[in-house]
């Protein structure tokens, strides 16, 4: 998807008017008309506000997102999972299950691959499994790599 399509889709999920997003983001209705039909592209501040805005990353609203995984638990991102800073801003980085506010919820990583075993294991993957797997995955990680 193209960056206008996502404007445009981004804009009418949030029953908006391209004049009332003008007004939120301090541009003109043109302006906005000119985004959703590729004319042109924000200004990277101002694809940083539209991010802000409609709480999506950069990427997304580029049209261009990535597989991202937690970089603690190694589970996929998808936006509603990412985590965020204490000012409200996406951190791409973590799930909002590892790291939420500022504050990392898991102390260590055996902790972590506990919690995994118990809650990831079936019949068709047994604790051990789980276990042996994250054991192998998590140290790869640049959260646990960067505590070495």
């Amino acid at each position: 998807m193209e960056t206008k399509d996502v404007i445009l889709q981004l804009r009418i999920q949030n029953g908006w008017t391209q004049e009332e997003l003008a007004e939120k983001l301090c541009v003109t209705r043109q302006a906005v008309s000119r985004w959703e039909t590729g004319e042109t592209t924000p200004n990277p501040e101002t694809l940083k506000q539209l991010s802000a805005l409609f709480d999506v990353s950069l990427h997304a609203l580029l049209g261009a997102p990535r597989q991202l995984i937690c970089q603690c638990c190694g589970m996929p991102l998808e936006e509603s999972s990412i985590s965020k800073e204490p000012d409200g801003t996406p951190n791409e980085a973590y799930c909002k299950w590892c790291y939420a506010d500022g504050t990392f919820t898991y102390s260590n990583l055996e902790e972590l691959i506990a919690f995994l075993a118990g809650h990831l294991s079936n019949s068709h993957w047994p604790p051990e499994q789980v276990r042996a797997y994250f054991t192998e995955l998590l140290p790869k990680l640049a959260h646990w790599r960067s505590r070495e």
